[in-house]
């Protein structure tokens, strides 16, 4: 990285949350009891998915791979804000900086492929239920996963090739409790008014796109049903509402940072919590512990394994 593009920074300071010792009590029993559900959560409905033959379709390998996903998102970013709630001085290197923008951009893009190809699985379950095994056939989900990674991939590289060769030469104290671009952009020693607009057009407006077409498509289902059976509209509309309301506080805060006019303003930071902290454990509930089929499965698991336990 040309000596860490011949920055004279080497390491950024967190300003963190809250200054108040209060808040900062509570935000951190508050992560730490999300995190440990986030991770036994997550692990569950992905050993479920793993182990259980019953599962092996094309709808719960989209949901194991939403889990690992948003395991994988929370552990990016909350260990380190755990961390730094027990010590007055939050720091991070420049390299632990850039890497961590580099996950939480992935796997944020990952995540919102997952999220439409999870949309196209149940339109096509839904709409089209005579074709559904030949359009979600295996090979059709091993590529839609594919796709999620090159994507979240190309994403992440597109917005580290705006900050990689930016001189930071003078303040290091990033008012969050991450590393994120738009604030990362504005610490640096240069004009940075055109990145940040592209920074803008490239996650705040994608964001805003992919959230219209998961709403778009969810609305099309609802119409679908409406038409063949009034009596399972209600059920379609309870099972995506609760879908919806996963998407909003997804795509909520990305939209929020991206395109607001007024980043700086601390609002952002408690809404981030709520993609890294409390969407993850909301995924799970939403997307699998109100699936008969998947409590059923998680049950045969935890009783084969208590079983082999007493064998023990």
């Amino acid at each position: 990285m040309n000596e860490v593009n011949h920055s004279m920074v080497h390491e950024f300071v967190f300003l963190g949350i809250s200054s108040s010792w209060a808040m900062q009590l509570f935000l951190l029993i508050f992560s730490f009891m999300f995190y440990v559900a986030i991770v036994l959560g997550n692990f569950l409905i992905m050993f479920t998915v793993l182990f259980d033959s019953h599962l092996h379709a094309p709808m719960y390998l989209l949901l194991s791979h939403l889990s690992l996903i948003d395991l994988c998102i929370s552990s990016v970013s909350v260990p380190k804000m755990i961390y730094d709630l027990f010590f007055e001085h939050k720091a991070i290197s420049f390299h632990g900086c850039i890497t961590q923008i580099f996950f939480i951009h992935m796997l944020g893009g990952i995540e919102m492929v997952l999220l439409i190809s999870m949309a196209f699985d149940r339109y096509v379950a839904i709409c089209k239920p005579l074709h559904y095994l030949i359009i979600m056939n295996p090979r059709m989900c091993i590529f839609l996963i594919v796709c999620s990674w090159i994507i979240g991939l190309i994403h992440a590289v597109v917005q580290l090739t705006f900050v990689v060769n930016l001189p930071f030469c003078g303040p290091n104290e990033i008012d969050s409790f991450y590393c994120d671009l738009p604030r990362l952009i504005r610490l640096a020693c240069a004009d940075t008014y055109n990145l940040e607009f592209m920074v803008a057009g490239n996650s705040g407006f994608i964001s805003i796109g992919t959230l219209f077409l998961l709403i778009i498509s969810y609305i099309y289902i609802l119409v679908t049903v409406q038409k063949h059976s009034s009596n399972g509209l209600s059920k379609a509309l309870s099972t995506l509402s609760a879908h919806i309301t996963v998407v909003v506080l997804f795509f909520g805060p990305c939209i929020f940072v991206y395109v607001w006019p007024f980043p700086t303003m601390p609002v952002d930071k408690f809404l981030f919590i709520l993609d890294f902290v409390v969407t993850p454990v909301l995924n799970p509930s939403i997307y699998t512990f109100r699936n008969k089929e998947m409590k059923v499965a998680m049950k045969r698991l935890i009783s084969r394994l208590v079983s082999s336990r007493k064998n023990l």
